[in-house]
């Protein structure tokens, strides 16, 4: 079993309920991201879901400089706040530098380490020296068990506020391929483990100039990790994924949301029967 993180008064790991975080891949604009929060949040207290949104400022990874990348810092963390003031939901947002540590943790409950810079060292230990509770990104080119030298700098750090997130591993050119198995490797590391099922059907810089991939299949990849055993599930959503700004071919419709999570409860309560 894993520990217990809090966040506020939401608990993930151990025996607290199965967790979502969900929300658009970037920060589109104030008035679609404050309309998909209302949404959620709505969503979540209708099924009693233990909720954290999730959207991001800034995508500094984008395949082609031409991508949109967010709104920048400054306005997607006052774009955060407002939800965070309106909503008392936690928030999480990812942060690429020292910089955007000490400025996030101002505003968000969770900080993430980006898949691409889960071994920057200088950043790891920036954000296990803010006190908050940090979302490591496994990295698509990490095994599972290497995630325990990202989770040990952390920990020197003196923070034990841990989340591991899978989010699939390199397979070939242009591919992912999610392994079950890392679930429970990283389990054994104690801190409750998460299941990206959108990143995780990536097809990375699969087309062309952008990353494609298949929402399709991440439902499915959902259900099998929650069979499998997490302690939570990482879903990014929109009202209408085709003319999502980012992440477009992954992001599983907010309208199927609802019973999807329908599924993933009730999986998750058949295996801790």
């Amino acid at each position: 079993m894993t520990r217990t993180v809090k966040i506020g008064d939401l608990k993930i790991g151990g025996k607290a309920p199965l967790a979502l975080i969900a929300g658009p891949c970037v920060i589109e604009g104030r008035k679609a991201c404050l309309e998909l929060a209302d949404k959620l949040v709505r969503l979540a207290e209708k099924e009693k879901i233990p909720f954290i949104f999730k959207a991001s400022y800034d995508k500094a990874n984008r395949t082609s400089h031409k991508s949109y990348r967010g709104p920048g810092i400054a306005k997607g963390l006052e774009i955060l706040a407002e939800i965070k003031a309106k909503h008392d939901v936690p928030i999480l947002t990812d942060v690429h530098t020292e910089q955007e540590v000490h400025l996030a943790s101002k505003i968000v409950d969770i900080l993430q380490l980006p898949a691409f810079l889960c071994r920057q060292t200088d950043l790891v230990l920036a954000l296990g020296e803010s006190g908050k509770v940090v979302n490591i990104k496994k990295g698509q080119f990490l095994a599972p068990w290497d995630i325990k030298n990202v989770i040990a700098k952390i920990e020197s750090t003196g923070n034990r506020k841990i989340i591991v997130t899978e989010r699939g591993a390199s397979f070939g050119y242009n591919n992912l391929v999610a392994d079950m198995r890392s679930l429970l490797v990283m389990r054994e590391f104690g801190y409750p483990v998460v299941f990206d099922a959108t990143h995780s059907v990536q097809l990375p810089g699969g087309a062309g100039n952008s990353t494609g991939g298949d929402g399709k299949w991440a439902p499915y990849l959902a259900r099998a990790a929650v069979a499998t055993g997490c302690d939570g599930v990482f879903i990014e959503t929109h009202v209408e994924p085709a003319k999502a700004m980012s992440d477009k071919a992954n992001a599983i419709p907010f309208s199927a949301l609802g019973k999807l999570w329908r599924q993933l409860r009730d999986i998750n309560d058949v295996i801790h029967r």
